[in-house]
């Protein structure tokens, strides 16, 4: 019999930057029964392949994930092949479209290699869910419709804010919290993990299981994660997100772009630092915070390894005022260069640091851009620049390597 920690232990950690149980009485109970069997937890969390990028906003539920792992419970990871195509109108003011079977499938091995970074996949099951939806005739799926009403279905806040706009509703969407929920009844979940918007879902799958015969689960909601805008939800389609197949010069520079006042959200749901210590790391210089959880988040992905180079890269290049060991190289046509000269505004454009003439010019006129070790900046826009093999210019916090092609 497996041997896990204390119940009230358990619980502490479970509950920490959780939004919302439904109740935590249940799911302590759920917890002794665990104990007292020695049958770990079922824990459901389902994503549906919709892009190619797993990102941080996606973490916070798989950390929640991971810790029920490393307690000894079991990850069962819904991997929304069949609910992909309907579109989870969760949260939404409009319609989602659907995906081809193509598009999912593409997507669905992509999520798996990201989502590795998080979840021990090897140790959990993974389950598409089109394995049950696929054997679903016309009268397996008219007896699911069944088991709710248009009344519940409406009475959710998305779909009540579309009816009092005139906004369309379709049919296709009211299926999803259907599906979701049986979801749960195929997998026998104990536990399901989701955001704050997802609670309509998981007390369908409450309320399915129920019907079935089954102990109702425990829907645990996490809190949506805010962008790097500080604002909106961190989401694909809004580009105010950080991937978790990023580099970890990518997490760290966006890291430390991000409003002062999102950091105690941030390190509260994506470090498993404790709050005494996250409100020390607070009260001190709010740079020095930012970089501590820039490091944290670099360390979960790229290891402690990663975090150290990529501290010590910034320092270099924002504190010593020196360059990155790794630089991106940009490729220029020796065509270009006359007499091992170019023209400073050609430069810039072919580049890529500036789109037009006119926008490279105001660049020069600002003193945003210089050049080689001595970090010369161009005084007139008709100057040209000695373009030597390894030439590294820099505009802003854009530093790139000249090649020539």
């Amino acid at each position: 019999m497996p041997e896990f920690a204390p119940v009230d232990d358990q619980l502490a950690l479970l509950l920490r930057g959780a939004a919302q149980v439904e109740t935590v009485a249940e799911l302590k109970r759920k917890l002794e029964k665990s104990r007292d069997t020695g049958q770990p937890l079922r824990v459901k969390y389902g994503i549906d392949p919709t892009g190619f990028d797993v990102h941080l906003g996606h973490t916070v539920p798989l950390r929640k994930l991971r810790q029920f792992q490393e307690l000894g419970h079991t990850a069962v990871l819904i991997i929304g092949t069949a609910t992909a195509q309907v579109g989870d109108p969760s949260g939404r003011d409009s319609s989602r479209a659907g995906l081809t079977e193509e598009q999912i499938a593409k997507n669905a091995e992509s999520y798996l290699v990201q989502i590795a970074k998080v979840v021990d996949i090897d140790q959990a099951e993974i389950r598409p869910n089109r394995d049950w939806f696929g054997r679903f005739g016309f009268n397996e799926m008219l007896q699911l419709l069944a088991k709710t009403t248009v009344q519940q279905i409406l009475a959710r806040e998305d779909f009540a804010n579309r009816v009092k706009s005139g906004t369309a509703i379709y049919l296709h969407e009211c299926l999803y919290p259907l599906m979701q929920g049986w979801d749960s009844v195929e997998i026998r979940a104990d536990v399901e993990l989701g955001g704050t918007e997802q609670l309509f879902n998981l007390m369908v799958g409450r309320d399915l299981q129920k019907d079935a015969g089954q102990a109702p689960q425990v829907p645990m909601t996490l809190p949506i994660l805010r962008g790097l805008d500080g604002d909106k939800k961190m989401g694909k389609s809004l580009g105010n997100y950080i991937g978790v197949g990023e580099t970890a010069k990518e997490q760290f520079g966006k890291t430390m772009r991000i409003p002062d006042g999102l950091m105690r959200e941030w390190f509260t749901l994506l470090t498993d630092l404790g709050e005494g210590e996250i409100a020390g790391i607070l009260m001190g210089k709010p740079n020095e915070a930012k970089k501590r959880l820039g490091a944290e988040i670099v360390k979960w992905f790229h290891g402690a390894a990663g975090a150290e180079a990529v501290l010590a890269d910034w320092k270099k290049q924002f504190e010593d005022h020196g360059d990155p060991e790794n630089i991106p190289e940009v490729s220029i046509s020796a065509t270009e260069i006359v007499e091992g000269q170019i023209g400073v505004l050609k430069l810039i454009v072919l580049a890529g640091l500036a789109k037009s003439n006119g926008e490279a010019r105001k660049k020069i006129e600002e003193g945003a851009f210089n050049y080689g070790p001595d970090r010369a900046k161009p005084q007139d826009f008709k100057a040209t620049v000695p373009v030597a093999r390894g030439l590294v210019i820099r505009l802003g916090r854009k530093i790139l390597r000249v090649v020539m092609a």
